[in-house]
C-alpha cells in the first residue's frame, strides 16, 4: 500500500525512544516597552544591541515560535526575532494557559485567544504582588504585553487567513497573510502537537514549512539562553535562503515546486547540524511538513 512520501522525513517514524513528559508548565517570559531597555542577553549585552539582519534584498524568512502556554519560551524568542526585524508569530499548544500560583495545586489558569497579557498582569498584581514579582511572572507579563495582545493557541490558528487584527503585534509586518516558512517549537511535546495538527490539516495550501524543535527548559534563565540560540539559528537559515534566492534569480517558490525555496529545503538539515555544534546542550528535531 502506497504511503505519503512526506512522512518518510518524519523523525517520529524512527525507533528513537520518546522522552518522558515534562512537568506542568511553570513560568513563562518577555518585557514591556520601557522594561525592554533592561532586558539583556546572557552575556550582559542589551537585546537591542543585536544588529538587524542584512538587507537580504528585502527578503526575510517568516518565523513562528511555539511553547506550551505562549508565555515564556515562545515569547522570548518572538521578542528577539522581532527586534532583529524578522516577521514572526507565536503560539501555545496547551489546552489552557497555565501560570504558577501560590502552590503547585493552585495554578493560575486562563483561556487562550481571549485573555490579554495585561489582564493577567493586573489580576496577579492584585492578588499577591510580592509573590508574583519575586517569581518573575509580573516581569514576564510586562514584557509579553509589549509584544502582542495575548496568548494564542496553535490549534486555533487559521493558517492562510489574513491576520488583520494583529497589526500592533511586534513582528507582524510580513506575516499578515497568515503563513510562515519556519516553525520553531521549544519542547518536544509541543513539536509533536504541531506535527500531529499539521497532519490533521492535510496540507491544503500545499506549502512546505520547516518544523524545528529546540528543547528549552521552561524557566526564565533558560528561555533567555534559548532565545539567543533561536535567533542565531534564524540568522543562519535566513543567510542560506538569501544565497539560494540570489543563485536562482530571486524566485522563492513557484507552483511546480521549484524556485529558491526548494533548494533551501535541501540545505536545512545541514544548517541545523552546524548550529547544533555551537549549541550542544539544546537538542534539536526537524521535519519538513506542509500547510
Amino acid at each position: 500500500m502506497a504511503t505519503d512520501p512526506r512522512l518518510a522525513r518524519d523523525p517520529r517514524r524512527t525507533n528513537t525512544p520518546p522522552q518522558p513528559p515534562p512537568p506542568p508548565p511553570p513560568l513563562e517570559s518577555l518585557p514591556q516597552q520601557k522594561p525592554l531597555e533592561n532586558h539583556s542577553n546572557p552575556d550582559g549585552t542589551s537585546l537591542q544591541q543585536h544588529p538587524p539582519p542584512r538587507d537580504d534584498n528585502g527578503f526575510k524568512l517568516k518565523f513562528c515560535t511555539v511553547c506550551a502556554s505562549n508565555q515564556n519560551r515562545s515569547m522570548e524568542a518572538h521578542l528577539r526575532l522581532s527586534l532583529a526585524s524578522y516577521p514572526v508569530l507565536s503560539f501555545g499548544t496547551g489546552s489552557l494557559v497555565r501560570l504558577p500560583g501560590p502552590s503547585i495545586s493552585q495554578p493560575n489558569v486562563y483561556p487562550f485567544n481571549s485573555t490579554s497579557y495585561d489582564t493577567m498582569y493586573t489580576e496577579l498584581n492584585g492578588k499577591d504582588p510580592r509573590l508574583y514579582r519575586a517569581n518573575g511572572l509580573l516581569t514576564m507579563l510586562e514584557r509579553n504585553r509589549s509584544v502582542k495582545y495575548g496568548p494564542e493557541r496553535w490549534q486555533d490558528w487559521a493558517i492562510g487567513k489574513p491576520r488583520l487584527g494583529h497589526r500592533e503585534d511586534r513582528g507582524s509586518a510580513g506575516v499578515e497573510a497568515g503563513v510562515v516558512d519556519v516553525v520553531i517549537t521549544c519542547e518536544e511535546r509541543c513539536w509533536d502537537a504541531v506535527m500531529d495538527n499539521l497532519v490533521e490539516r492535510e496540507g491544503k495550501l500545499n506549502r512546505p514549512v520547516h518544523v524545528i524543535n529546540v528543547d528549552i527548559k521552561d524557566n526564565h534563565e533558560e528561555a533567555l539562553v534559548g532565545g539567543k540560540a533561536i535567533l542565531e539559528l534564524a540568522d543562519m537559515l535566513n543567510a542560506a535562503a538569501r544565497e539560494e534566492r540570489e543563485r536562482t534569480g530571486g524566485e522563492w517558490r513557484n507552483g511546480t515546486g521549484g524556485g529558491a525555496g526548494s533548494s533551501f529545503d535541501d540545505r536545512v538539515p545541514e544548517i541545523i547540524a552546524s548550529w547544533q555544534e555551537k549549541w550542544p546542550n539544546l537538542s534539536a528535531l526537524w521535519s519538513l511538513a506542509w500547510f
